[in-house]
């Protein structure tokens, strides 16, 4: 009889433990919008579940078991055609916590207990209309540091989209605030002013640093965000974002590396068996894969993921985290396994120069960026599986995407070292930019790495000043990797002269910006 119970025991506990180790559930389309599975909604079939590393795709009923332990995050990966539940702050509902226990103590909280699983983790899918042709919006950092800085990032950037239109989602690329992550929550009020559904990814000024294994240092931001590694469709395209920050840096334990965990790249392997090979795989995270040195990023890691992608003709990645705009292109040498180089958008960030420079009209920061880049936000205009990107300077016409700097006046006839630059923000080198003079020849502008002087010369006022001026000093300047010079004519007739530059974009687009200077006669040496 001892011997039946304990049997009978084993069972029962082997069950529980069974139940504690495999989550189940049903994708499904909630067609009355209640956010619960009714009798009578159908399953999805063929949609990608993870509980982080693994995915699996439902059955015909839209059922999936995977497994689990104590600190996973299970979410569906929204297939095109349909929505997923957002909340009151525009955050998109695509996941389910479980962390049986909670996070660890940690300064900013983590996670609270989730208790036990539940029996059934089902996610609803929102039947909508989903065009191949769209467009996202991309928030490098914002990386506010303190409320007054929520404030500027709210009133320099968020009022500007506030109510757009015709943008099907928006993603901010990291350093979504400075260190204090109490200020997420008024970091998500402040952007779901601009009323779409909005992703996020996590950035090294996200993480908990009192942690000491990489794996635990986003347990406050998945307090708010969900995972911080997750995919999505859209139209033809498919999203894979990705914390690319390793903490505590492997090496000394001290400070941070970019790289990968070996889980996290798993979950892009097992994710991409379910992706079509002729979608446009866009991949976000917040540390660009620089290559120059092993310093900035663990080369392993970045071959492997290059090598996950060698079969996808149609890539794009996106990061931030530099404060800087670039493009970055990888090739064979860099360990890239195909013909055409993959593209990554370095892209401009919110904060600027970290919400440094003179303030505008408004009481915030210009925040110039140190390679000239003035502080904006970016479209991806998606069209099937090929993509373009506008660079939108915050404050300023669509049109303004290049800013000259040259002499106001020169002396006529005589030789000047002077030149005109052209900082084409969303320009590399090898792109056309030409000028010319009134309505005379086009001319070739030469590509130079060196200081934007128009941002050399807003620094100086803050040097030069005899009283304080408002708001912060900006950071000193770099080489930026998208100016071009051109030389100043001196011998047209005296008055003013008409300055016209064009530059093409790796898209085959041409941009305008036009501006004047003015010859006169020489001073007469005294």
């Amino acid at each position: 009889m001892k011997k039946l119970i304990f049997i009978v025991s084993m069972l029962a506990f082997g069950q529980a433990l069974y139940a504690q180790s495999t989550v189940k559930g049903y994708v499904y389309h909630d067609a009355n919008g209640n956010g619960k599975r009714d009798r009578r909604e159908q399953g999805v079939a063929g949609v990608s579940v993870s509980n982080g590393v693994q995915v699996v795709a439902t059955d015909q009923k839209g059922h999936y078991e995977l497994p689990v332990g104590d600190d996973n995050i299970i979410f569906v990966i929204k297939p095109a055609g349909y929505g997923v539940p957002i909340n009151d702050n525009n955050q998109p509902q695509f996941y389910y916590i479980h962390k049986p226990n909670g996070s660890p103590a940690l300064k900013y909280g983590g996670v609270a207990p989730t208790g036990p699983l539940p029996k059934s983790v089902d996610f609803a899918l929102i039947q909508q209309e989903e065009p191949v042709t769209f467009s996202a919006l991309i928030f490098g950092d914002p990386q506010a540091y303190n409320e007054q800085e929520i404030d500027y990032f709210s009133k320099g950037v968020v009022a500007e989209v506030a109510g757009i239109k015709d943008v099907a989602f928006g993603l901010s690329l990291g350093d979504l605030v400075g260190d204090h992550l109490v200020l997420h929550s008024p970091y998500v009020k402040a952007v779901a002013e601009v009323g779409i559904p909005w992703y996020n990814l996590m950035g090294n000024h996200d993480m908990d640093f009192d942690v000491l294994a990489d794996s635990l240092s986003d347990e406050t931001y998945e307090a708010t965000f969900g995972p911080a590694n997750y995919a999505f469709n859209y139209g033809d395209a498919h999203f894979i974002v990705l914390d690319d920050i390793l903490y505590p840096d492997p090496r000394d334990g001290k400070g941070y590396w970019g790289g990968f965990r070996k889980d996290q790249l798993d979950f892009v392997e097992n994710n991409l068996k379910h992706v079509d090979k002729d979608k446009l795989i866009v991949l976000a995270f917040h540390i660009p894969l620089l290559h120059e040195n092993e310093g900035a990023f663990r080369n392993a890691d970045r071959q492997r993921l290059f090598d996950l992608l060698k079969d996808y003709s149609n890539t794009l990645s996106l990061s931030a985290h530099t404060h800087l705009q670039r493009q970055n292109f990888y090739g064979e040498a860099d360990g890239w396994r195909q013909a055409k180089p993959h593209h990554e958008y370095n892209a401009g960030t919110t904060s600027g120069d970290w919400y440094s420079g003179e303030l505008n009209e408004d009481g915030v920061p210009m925040s110039t960026m140190r390679d000239g880049t003035p502080k904006g936000y970016a479209f991806l205009r998606i069209n099937g599986n090929k993509y373009v990107i506008d660079y939108k300077v915050a404050g300023e016409p669509n049109d303004m995407q290049i800013k000259l700097f040259h002499p106001k006046v020169i002396a006529r006839g005589r030789r000047s070292q002077a030149g005109i630059f052209a900082n084409f923000f969303m320009g590399h080198e090898g792109n056309t930019v030409e000028y010319r003079i009134g309505d005379g020849k086009w001319r070739p502008m030469t590509y130079t790495e060196a200081p934007d002087p128009e941002f050399v010369r807003l620094l100086y006022r803050w040097d030069t000043a005899d009283e304080l001026m408002p708001g912060r000093r900006p950071s000193n300047a770099v080489n930026s990797t998208h100016l071009w010079r051109g030389n100043i004519p001196t011998d047209l007739p005296v008055g003013e002269h008409r300055i016209e530059v064009r530059a093409t974009d790796m898209f085959g687009r041409t941009f305008t910006q036009q501006s004047t200077y003015r010859l006169a006669e020489p001073v007469a040496n005294q």
